[in-house]
């Protein structure tokens, strides 16, 4: 049985400017609707990625504002993705170099804090 990671629930404080900016960065927008008064959903997804982030209000979410910290995306290439964030003027820390990858982090508008990894090229370990 497969068991897939679909969706991912972040805190924000102001659901436009959120999705402004996982759109400036290139997220899709997939949903954003109104379904009742005061519930909002909107579900954007990364680039290449079978797992969307959803964000909205009246959601009953648990995490405050800027306290999701432990979201981890895979990249090809740290350095490009560094790159491609700086050049959209957000404030991209990184390139950290460890045995299991190579990182950048960057946060939100609410602080929601995000990881990129580039795995190591295991082929090339002996």
């Amino acid at each position: 049985m497969d068991w897939k990671i679909e969706l991912i629930f972040v805190p924000v404080s102001d659901v436009d400017r959120a999705k402004d900016f996982y759109v400036k960065i290139g997220f899709n927008a997939d949903h954003d609707q109104t379904p009742t008064e005061g519930l909002r959903f909107v579900q954007m997804t990364p680039p290449g990625s079978a797992c969307s982030i959803a964000f909205g209000t009246g959601l009953g979410l648990d995490l405050e504002p800027g306290q999701q910290n432990s979201i981890q995306v895979v990249v090809p290439d740290a350095d490009e993705a560094l790159a491609h964030l700086r050049g959209l003027g957000v404030d991209a820390r990184g390139v950290e170099d460890l045995d299991w990858g190579r990182f950048v982090s960057f946060d939100d508008p609410d602080g929601n804090t995000w990881t990129l990894q580039e795995l190591p090229d295991y082929g090339a370990q002996g």
